[in-house]
């Protein structure tokens, strides 16, 4: 009985190291299962062009139904003069003109913070969401500083899906209209965007 248990022993332990013997070749180089290139064809990519794209923003603070709504503050907040320290979520509507009432071409959707102690600067972090035409159901990604009293802002695209992989570009933002009694405000976006 214990020669059949050695035996045994001994065939488990063979048959494992042949087992690894003959795998390990497939896995010697643990980079390749972690990422590989691709050709853009495997991925189904032609050619990149360039978009331009025009539309309107509209933040609504005021009223009955806000786009936007402040979620945080600092300490400070309230007595800076640029607001440092506050955090809005927003989900502004984008049209065709500057009139509410123009086509909705999607939604502005993410937030801002205040993030300069000395000037009006704000961190914008969001997703131009398209609802409409041939861009609906993809979405550009847009971070980086808004300096809101400057005439022109630009600001980089980071991203996209749907329509939109693999993109990169800017958007520039100019104030179109400010309510300085409410907050409302209309911004006018230029994008321009490669994609594939």
């Amino acid at each position: 009985m214990a020669k059949s248990s050695t035996t045994m022993k001994l065939t488990s332990s063979t048959i494992l190291i042949l087992f690894f013997l003959f795998l390990s070749p497939n896995y010697s180089n643990c980079e390749e299962l972690f990422s590989r290139k691709l050709g853009k064809k495997e991925m189904g990519l032609k050619r990149e062009k360039l978009s331009h794209l025009h539309f309107y923003f509209h933040d609504i603070v005021s009223g009955r139904k806000p786009t936007v709504e402040h979620v945080a503050h600092s300490a400070v907040t309230n007595s800076s003069a640029t607001a440092f320290g506050m955090v809005a979520i927003m989900d502004d509507p984008l049209t065709v003109g500057p009139s509410m009432s123009s086509q909705i071409v999607g939604r502005a959707q993410g937030m801002y913070a205040s993030a300069d102690l000395t000037n009006l600067g704000l961190l914008m972090v969001f997703n131009f969401a398209f609802t409409h035409g041939k861009f609906n159901g993809s979405t550009l990604s847009v971070l980086g500083r808004n300096a809101v009293f400057s005439a022109v802002r630009e600001m980089p695209v980071v991203g996209g899906s749907g329509v939109f992989r693999f993109a990169r570009g800017y958007a520039q933002a100019r104030t179109h209209d400010l309510n300085l009694k409410n907050g409302d405000a209309v911004v006018e976006y230029n994008v321009y965007v490669f994609h594939y």
